[in-house]
């Protein structure tokens, strides 16, 4: 019997892979090969000597796969990290998504895009792109088996000529949506006339871009934890390890971004764009809302490009973007603030993040408000997204 029940249709908003120490060298170009570092875990609950051990043998052993599948249902709630089935092995996530029951799945990186996405990253825009394009050939080649496995590429917006031609071999590749960094992209706005080409193509492609944690650097600044006392115990070390103080202003970069792709006319210019929030939390979104709308309707008087547009925040969020909660965030509540056509399921598989029980976690939260409200959360809202991947 598979995780998710059989009476209802899930498309999962978010997955990953748990990379190995090459995954971008053997997929690099080889002069590009020569000058990448291999994927680390530093900062994360798995350890090297637990990497090493697993490329040693040549990944899981049958014994571990066996045991993996014989969790059945549970294996959500206990199969985790790079143990986890299909962490890295394409062949084993088909049968993990198997037993998970999902319809279809987004299926990100974890730990290969901080020399990509990261400005602190000192690397030539020959290299980032090089790694960019390692990076999403492995991805296309991992989801390559499996229809219901939806790769995400990445491509980052440093140099736009760059990105286009990575935009194109991305899309080409099959790969089914689009990771973009939630920064200033080359010292510009997301709305900056230079990348219209960008998000012309995506519209025309009917494919979205995401924002997705990690694509910025996900620590504050060391001198905010600057208080004269040891430091807190830092216990998570999941997929990304987000401390309590980074997670007080995780959204702060999501909502800057999406709040300038608004202000800047890029949603309405681009009417066929679609984008996606995912792991970044949702608990903003409805403030978000409210402050846009208000800024839109007041500011409009005095700065001309406000009054080009045509539709509030709102209407143009709730058409052309979603957001993924947290599996702890009160998504029922949320869509009391705002509206139920926002919100997308996701399980963040294998991630400890996810919880064991992300389902049951919704569940209690949307608690009676009723079947239209479910089914927009577990499938509808995706498929707005991402109408092409329907299935049945």
């Amino acid at each position: 019997m598979a995780y998710a029940p059989a009476d209802r249709t899930f498309y999962d908003a978010d997955s990953h892979i748990m990379e190995l120490p090459r995954f971008l060298i053997d997929h690099a170009d080889p002069d590009v090969a020569e000058q990448l570092k291999p994927v680390s875990y530093a900062a994360s609950i798995v350890t090297d000597d637990e990497v090493a051990t697993l490329v040693a043998q040549g990944g899981h052993t049958r014994a571990h796969v066996e045991a993996q599948i014989a969790m059945g249902d549970q294996l959500i709630a206990r199969s985790k990290e790079i143990q986890a089935l299909g962490a890295f092995d394409r062949g084993e996530r088909t049968t993990a998504l198997d037993l998970l029951g999902f319809a279809r799945q987004l299926v990100f990186a974890t730990h290969s895009v901080k020399p990509i996405f990261h400005p602190s990253t000192k690397m030539s825009n020959r290299l980032r792109y090089g790694a960019t394009r390692a990076h999403n050939r492995a991805m296309a080649e991992f989801c390559a088996d499996d229809d219901r496995l939806m790769g995400v590429g990445v491509v980052p917006l440093n140099d736009v000529d760059d990105a286009l031609v990575e935009l194109d071999w991305a899309l080409d590749a099959g790969l089914e949506a689009i990771w973009v960094g939630h920064g200033l992209v080359g010292g510009r706005s997301p709305g900056h006339v230079d990348l219209y080409p960008f998000w012309a193509r995506l519209a025309e492609r009917a494919t979205p871009f995401v924002l997705h944690v990690g694509g910025a650097p996900l620590q504050l600044d060391p001198g905010w934890a600057n208080t004269g006392r040891p430091p807190a115990r830092d216990w998570m070390g999941g997929g990304e390890n987000i401390r309590s103080k980074d997670f007080a202003v995780l959204h702060h970069g999501p909502e800057t971004f999406v709040s300038m792709m608004v202000l800047d006319g890029v949603f309405e210019k681009f009417p066929d764009l679609r984008g996606a929030s995912v792991e970044l939390g949702a608990g903003w979104v409805p403030a978000l809302l409210e402050r846009l709308d208000m800024l839109i309707r007041t500011w409009s008087r005095v700065d001309q490009y406000l009054a080009e547009l045509d539709r509030t925040a709102t209407e143009t969020l709730r058409a052309q973007m979603g957001f993924t909660p947290f599996v702890f965030e009160d998504v029922g509540t949320l869509v009391d603030q705002s509206h139920d056509d926002l919100y997308l399921f996701s399980s963040d598989y294998p991630h400890i993040e996810g919880g064991r029980d992300p389902i049951g976690r919704f569940e209690t939260a949307i608690a009676d408000r009723g079947e239209p409200i479910r089914d927009r959360f577990y499938a509808e809202n995706f498929l707005k997204i991402w109408p092409g991947a329907r299935v049945g």
